[in-house]
């Protein structure tokens, strides 16, 4: 069975920076693409970024582009979001998810991604 817990949000302030992690349990962790996405109140959920099984390739949202990395580690069966320069715009729950193909199918859409961590929040203050 596969299980995804995300771990990292908090509270910070406009400018700062928050490391997201996102473990995966079951096999064949380094088959599938990987992405992250978050929504906020009132908004639908959106693609933050995606990654390939094999972490050689990646994609963002415009909205974070140059401010957000993606990155896996294979070894450990985890994924990262390192956010940088974050804002108030950030804020939101954001969800980590495994795809069922080892590219980025259909992304920033979720009908590829089929299990869904609970979420980690993070909120940023102005």
């Amino acid at each position: 069975q596969v299980q995804v817990v995300e771990s990292g949000g908090g509270l910070v302030q406009t400018g700062g920076s928050l490391r997201l992690s996102c473990t995966v349990s079951g096999l064949n962790f380094d088959v599938y693409a990987l992405g992250w996405f978050r929504q906020a109140p009132g908004k639908e959920r959106e693609g933050v970024s995606c990654i390939i099984s094999s972490g050689g390739s990646s994609t963002y949202a415009d909205s974070v582009k140059g401010r957000f990395t993606i990155s896996r580690d294979n070894a450990k069966n985890t994924l990262y979001l390192q956010m940088n320069s974050l804002q108030p715009e950030d804020t939101a729950m954001y969800y980590c998810a495994r795809g069922g193909r080892s590219y980025c199918a259909g992304f920033p859409g979720t009908a590829y991604f089929t299990y869904w961590g609970q979420g980690t929040q993070v909120t940023v203050s102005s």
